[in-house]
């Protein structure tokens, strides 16, 4: 069968990794989170005291970082910054604080666009996060744009947090999608936005199951186009 590239977008917590990694894992296809290369980026930064506004700390800083993906015994994707694993660091809500401004500098967007089109040369593909249609991989044969009202994403983000043992409280987390949303959607490199040719996909009222039904429907559409 034909493979293609698979371009997920969308605000935080829409459920971008869930189903780009229910994708990858129904079509066989490579799963990259780059939503976590820029969580260890940011992750690096405050450990080794990298000020956002010092270009060539952060220049230097980016030629130390080595980032890949592997897969534990229960085959999770697991982030491995240096040869160290981060998953479970780099999902802090400290992290949460500062991934959108470290994000939004130029520098840090350039090289991990550069990693992410390395790691997905090739088709069957499946990447999720902010300008993987508009940036990273502009000629994907589908690109869905993954939406939800804000307070499902906020209970979402919430119960996530809570389930890894978490203190947090609703507000702070609302606060900080709110916030995120904001520098993502206004940064003046690689902003959020919607592909033109992206295919909107709403979940709020979607299961899991139903949103994956509903973009193996495109996937397969796609997949028949590209194949005549």
């Amino acid at each position: 069968m034909k493979k293609i590239t698979i371009a997920i977008d969308g605000h935080s917590s829409c459920g971008k990794s869930t189903l780009a990694k229910a994708l990858s894992k129904k079509l066989h296809y490579i799963y990259i989170d780059s939503g976590a290369m820029y969580r260890a980026v940011t992750f690096y930064f405050i450990e080794n005291g990298i000020e956002l506004n010092d270009q060539k700390a952060i220049e230097k800083a980016l030629q130390e970082i080595e980032i890949r993906f592997d897969k534990d015994p229960q085959g999770s994707i697991r982030t491995i910054l240096n040869g160290k694993d981060v998953e479970n660091e780099i999902r802090d809500m400290r992290i949460s604080k500062m991934v959108s401004p470290v994000s939004a500098i130029s520098t840090v967007r350039k090289a991990l666009v550069k990693q992410q089109r390395l790691l997905g040369k090739g088709k069957g593909i499946v990447m999720d996060g902010r300008d993987i249609g508009t940036v990273v991989f502009k000629d994907a044969e589908l690109k869905i744009f993954l939406t939800a009202e804000l307070d499902t994403r906020v209970q979402r983000r919430f119960d996530e947090l809570k389930t890894k043992g978490l203190d947090v409280d609703i507000e702070t987390v609302r606060a900080n999608l709110l916030e995120r949303d904001h520098i993502d959607s206004t940064r003046e490199d690689s902003p959020l936005r919607k592909a033109p040719d992206a295919i909107v996909i709403d979940n709020t009222h979607l299961s899991p199951r139903q949103q994956l039904e509903r973009a193996m429907e495109l996937v397969n559409e796609k997949i028949r186009e590209h194949a005549e």
